[in-house]
């Protein structure tokens, strides 16, 4: 795996957990979220910018995009 394969993996991963944390919810109920509205492919995407930030933006960008996702699936 190249060194920026293995970055993103990385960085999915500690979202993932992050995420977990936040929202006390297990690591299969993350994925199955993160993958009904399309989180991963946005931050493996977004990978470049969103890495630098802090976890606690992280989180809301997360929660930001689930957020509108839900909306725009509902109409």
């Amino acid at each position: 795996m190249k060194d920026k394969e293995l970055d993103i993996a990385y960085f999915l991963s500690f979202c993932i957990e992050q995420y977990k944390n936040k929202h006390q919810m297990t690591g299969g109920e993350v994925v199955a979220l993160f993958e009904r509205y399309g989180v991963l492919p946005y931050l493996e995407e977004n990978f470049e910018v969103l890495h630098t930030q802090g976890h606690q933006w992280l989180m809301e960008e997360i929660d930001e995009l689930i957020s509108k996702r839900k909306n725009e699936t509902e109409r």
